[in-house]
């Protein structure tokens, strides 16, 4: 009776040593989440992420990648990280806002970068933290910026002035900022899921968007827009966040390894920006679909005259110091 016992103890001991081993060699799954095409500048950042991740960690992470809304639209990602069903997302920084966080809604703001400098200069300056620092009680932890370039217009008509723009039903994220800039201009803001954009444009449902070139191409918006305007009027970037629960219940090491690979593919991710968005922009071009568009100084002057009044007026809801932070790091000149 003794010895069966002993033998009985031993074979639990080893079952429970096996399985211990089993677990602490199981990779941590990482589900990154976003809803854009693989081939876009954050689709190929996240791909870049993965590789770095995994081959850094000798298989110790698996970056599960979730492109194309594949698993939650727009509205729903954030809500899923809180959750811990994903672990990793990276949204642009419009939807910070119905989140609670206002303060993000300041790089919607109209013409407030002239150029990608501009934009770096907040996003990798001191605002840029503070407002990360923001996420950290909604338990999401800010990582990098990634940029993805300027948005440009596009409607089933010219937009070259801003009367053209009245009665127009112009699809938004769901940002205060970009709501206010469409009524500033004319239009009728309607907050849309990004999946559901190409649809809603060939149905009908909205007139046209704003969006930056690579997403107009990969998402094949030219085929359902006839006209594209290089407006370069705001500015699209995302924010590479994660489940703060998770992100600090790492081992130490396996986190300081992830830090490096985010890095990495941030400064991969914002290389090719500009790239793909030219390359993109040609691809649309050669379609022969869409007419594009460059509006003259003049034009982009009235456009600017329209759209100024949303910066007094959100400044209400983003904050005063933030909007001054902002224009500080930017380097704003508000137009005379």
């Amino acid at each position: 009776m003794v010895l069966r016992r002993l033998v009985l103890a031993s074979a639990v001991a080893a079952l429970s040593a096996f399985s211990f081993a089993a677990q602490a060699q199981a990779p941590i799954v990482i589900k990154f989440s976003h809803v854009v095409a693989p081939d876009t500048p954050k689709g190929k950042g996240a791909q870049r992420f993965k590789e770095l991740a995994e081959q850094r960690t000798n298989g110790r992470v698996k970056v599960e990648l979730y492109p194309n809304s594949q698993l939650y639209k727009d509205k729903e990602e954030m809500e899923a990280l809180q959750l811990g069903s994903v672990q990793m997302l990276a949204p642009s920084l419009a939807k910070f806002g119905p989140l609670g966080v206002k303060e993000f809604e300041v790089f919607d703001l109209p013409f407030l970068f002239k150029d990608t400098d501009a934009f770096r200069a907040v996003t990798e300056g001191q605002l840029g933290a503070d407002l990360f620092k923001k996420l950290e009680p909604k338990g999401i932890k800010g990582l990098a910026y990634w940029d993805n370039g300027f948005h440009i217009m596009s409607a089933n008509k010219p937009l070259h002035n801003v009367a053209d723009f009245k009665g127009l039903k112009m699809r938004i994220q769901s940002s205060k900022v970009l709501d206010a800039q469409m009524r500033a201009l004319g239009a009728i803001p309607q907050v849309m899921a990004f999946s559901e954009l190409y649809q809603a444009l060939q149905s009908g449902v909205v007139d046209g968007t704003e969006g930056v070139p690579s997403n107009f191409y990969t998402q094949k918006i030219f085929e359902v827009q006839k006209h594209m305007t290089m407006s370069n009027h705001g500015h699209l970037a995302y924010a590479v966040i994660v489940n703060k629960k998770f992100w600090d219940g790492l081992p130490a090491d396996i986190r300081t390894t992830l830090e490096g690979a985010v890095k990495d593919a941030t400064t991969y991710a914002n290389a090719i920006a500009s790239t793909e968005n030219a390359s993109a922009l040609q691809g649309i071009k050669a379609s022969g679909k869409t007419t594009i568009y460059t509006p003259t100084p003049a034009e982009i002057n009235e456009w600017k005259k329209a759209l100024m009044p949303v910066h007094k007026e959100m400044t209400a809801r983003v904050g005063k110091a933030t909007v001054e932070a902002a224009y500080k790091e930017a380097g704003f000149v508000a137009p005379k």
